[in-house]
């Protein structure tokens, strides 16, 4: 049987804390888990992204800015760089900083848990696509809370959004997809 990881992935730097748990094989690539990380946040993969780990940088190495070298990340297996307890970065979108930090919660090489990427659990809604990183993120959530005092042209852009509500069934259901 193969081993599988779990893995704690939260959003830096914003509050109520947005969170998914995810169980993943641990022979699953690193593109492998960025496919996995965009289904189960609920992002529309539409911009660049980053793996930081122990200092090394993994994506598409086309995105490689400032002399700093990007290993390709569709070579690199997560059971060759991870193990229990380590704690490491993904960065979405470059231009909003979407910063999210990965806990490896378990290996577990005897390899019981689902043998295809799962969401467990979660809270709270991931936020819209290009709607302002950490920073502009709580603007966005305050329209929605109090729309009598947004710009209508600003809720539209939102549409329905409930920063609370957070679909487990759906991020099952895109990981499949």
């Amino acid at each position: 049987m193969a081993s599988i990881l779990t893995l704690r992935i939260h959003l830096q730097d914003i509050e109520p804390q947005i969170w998914r748990r995810l169980s993943i094989p641990a022979d699953m690539t690193l593109a492998g888990l960025h496919s996995a990380i965009q289904a189960v946040m609920g992002w529309e993969d539409a911009h660049i992204h980053m793996f930081t780990i122990d200092g090394t940088r993994y994506g598409n190495p086309e995105d490689a800015a400032g002399g700093r070298e990007i290993l390709e990340e569709g070579n690199v297996r997560l059971a060759q760089i991870l193990s229990d307890g380590m704690h490491f970065l993904y960065t979405y979108d470059f231009g909003d900083d979407w910063r999210h930090e990965i806990f490896v919660e378990s290996l577990d090489a005897g390899g019981d848990g689902p043998q295809v990427p799962t969401c467990l659990a979660g809270e709270n809604a991931c936020p819209p696509e290009d709607s302002g990183g950490p920073y502009g993120y709580p603007e966005l959530v305050e329209a929605v809370r109090s729309p009598k005092a947004a710009d209508p042209e600003y809720l539209d852009w939102i549409g329905e959004f409930d920063p609370e509500h957070f679909d487990l069934e759906l991020a099952n259901k895109r990981l499949r997809a």
